[in-house]
């Protein structure tokens, strides 16, 4: 397994061992110990799985308080996802990264307490599933608008399908 950090260090990269032959694959998608061992020290309690179509974004999402570390990773086609830093004693409060997560590709990105989270699907359809850190607490969910003008996310579809809910979340700087 390899652990890359990010622009953001807290936001890292996995990229499991994956062990092929001619009938398949096998990976460990998480091994508590492992994990741990590579600085994700962190008891996950809720494990979500969701599906979409191409050009649907989700995001950006978070809880507050309760907030959630994630383990993102895709099952079935591609996304593109995001991770902004909401943490406001942070050096990198108000920065984003973004990771290309595939079925093909195999990485996860794990996102610390404190980060909003959003997607776009890149493929015709993706299934991803991500562990959660805290359960989901719907009186605490909080976000922020998708094409917030001071994050500048390069989102890579021009004309994403965004939930109602979605394109009614307030900018960045009304979350301060």
């Amino acid at each position: 397994m390899r652990v890359t950090p990010t622009a953001i260090p807290d936001v890292l990269i996995i990229e499991p061992n994956v062990y092929k032959d001619e009938r398949g694959f096998f990976l460990e998608t998480y091994h508590e110990k492992r994990y741990r061992k590579m600085g994700i020290d962190v008891t996950f309690v809720q494990d979500n799985f969701a599906y979409s179509k191409n050009n649907v974004l989700r995001g950006l999402h978070y809880q507050s308080p309760n907030d959630q570390a994630k383990l993102i990773y895709v099952i079935r086609g591609e996304i593109f996802d995001v991770a902004v830093d909401v943490r406001k004693d942070s050096p990198t409060f108000g920065k984003w990264v973004g990771e290309t997560l595939s079925g093909l590709n195999k990485k996860q990105f794990f996102l610390p307490v404190g980060f909003a989270h959003g997607y776009c699907v890149l493929s015709d359809e993706a299934v991803l599933q991500y562990k959660c850190s805290r359960l989901y607490t719907p009186g605490n969910e909080k976000g922020i608008i998708w094409n917030d003008k001071s994050l500048q996310i390069n989102w890579p579809i021009p004309h994403p399908i965004i939930s109602k809910k979605d394109l009614h979340l307030p900018s960045f700087k009304k979350i301060l």
